[in-house]
């Protein structure tokens, strides 16, 4: 594995809404991996490695999307009180009792570092809410309100870091640990059988926003999420999540939101046979797949990914032997996808162009932040 790169991409921030800082590193690795890099009015982060020695035949090249979502949980400020604590709204889905005694970083004026005071210590009794919660900067109200007003955004505070062995540990493996294999992908694939869209989406954890937009205008055929796949954990029955970390990628075959492709899902799976990729079958979840699958007239669509322990925590677990397995998998697509589409069947719907959009053909470079 690629543990510079792991590092880079799990230590930069970006909560929904507020991706530019990741956004960022991703635009610059794309930029050394693939043919065009650009981003849409929404903030997703678009790169396309196009098919080598396509032969036309009166056909075009397939268009195989993945889907990775950049954005990380955290909060916003909505109110410092007259002791100078802090209010705050959720930005994903926090869980108010993991939430509590948490280190944060609140990016106003200047970074300003807080603690999530824990309600428990005043009241261990109480059914405690997020909105009862209150970010401690340990500063007086006056110098507080110079530096931080409502709107600011908050991040959790930790790094990437080796666990024990091969175990890796950050506050934002959903979904960092899923761009980290596209991006790693990216760069280690050589030719591809078809027209690779990776992209980077925003806004998933507040209800795949970033991926409907992206799916729009790619209008893929084959359209791939990548994500965590649901792993056992500590406190949770053996029979509620199905994944080991460890034991390969995850490949989907339904969750909350989708139906796995069942045709995409044997495919890989042998896939993976052929080429020695552990693999395993994951069940629940939710992921931008939904978009990808129900975008303009539909695509063939699933989600991949190495399991992850603990999501929405700050201690999230993934396990070395399943990034790579994911990396190889997302390899193996890109230089499978057009057979495998031609064994579903679906090969005559490449004869022509005239369902390819404009967007697509003309994809206009875009570097800035949005």
């Amino acid at each position: 594995m690629n543990s510079s790169l792991l590092k880079k991409i799990g230590n930069a921030t970006g909560i929904p809404g507020y991706e530019d800082a990741i956004q960022e590193v991703v635009v610059k690795e794309f930029a050394d991996c693939c043919d065009d890099v650009w981003r849409d009015h929404m903030g997703n982060v678009f790169g396309l490695k196009r098919a080598s020695g396509f032969k036309k035949n009166g056909k075009r090249p397939l268009r195989l999307m993945f889907a990775a979502h950049a954005d990380e949980i955290g909060m916003m400020v909505k109110h410092i009180n007259g002791d100078g604590y802090i209010h705050f709204i959720q930005m994903g889905g926090l869980n108010p009792i993991v939430t509590q005694s948490q280190r944060v970083v609140i990016h106003g004026r200047e970074k300003v570092r807080g603690v999530i005071a824990p309600r428990a210590s005043a009241d261990p009794n109480l059914n405690c809410k997020l909105e009862d919660l209150l970010i401690d900067t340990g500063l007086p109200k006056s110098e507080v309100e110079k530096l931080v007003s409502p709107g600011d955004i908050v991040t959790y505070e930790g790094d990437v870091s080796l666990l024990n062995d091969k175990v890796w540990v950050g506050r934002n493996w959903d979904n960092r640990i899923g761009l980290y294999c596209l991006v790693e992908a990216m760069r280690q694939v050589g030719e591809t059988a078809v027209d690779v869209y990776a992209v980077s989406t925003v806004q998933e954890e507040v209800g795949i926003r970033g991926a409907r937009p992206a799916a729009f205008a790619v209008a893929p055929d084959i359209g791939i999420a990548i994500d965590g796949s649901m792993a056992r954990m500590a406190y949770v029955p053996d029979h509620q999540y199905i994944c080991d970390i460890g034991k390969g990628t995850g490949i989907y075959v339904v969750d909350n939101l989708t139906i796995g492709h069942a045709g995409l899902i044997r495919s890989m799976i042998e896939m993976c046979k052929e080429r020695g990729i552990p693999c395993q079958k994951n069940i629940g979840g939710g992921t931008d797949a939904t978009a990808l699958q129900q975008g303009r007239s539909g695509a063939i669509a699933t989600t991949v990914g190495a399991p992850v322990r603990y999501m929405h925590s700050t201690v999230q677990l993934c396990h070395a032997d399943d990034m790579d397995a994911t990396v190889n998998l997302l390899i193996g697509m890109m230089q499978t996808a057009d057979k495998i589409y031609e064994q579903l069947g679906h090969g005559d719907r490449l004869s022509t162009a005239a369902h390819e959009p404009e967007s697509v053909r003309t994809p206009g470079l875009v570097n800035a932040p949005r």
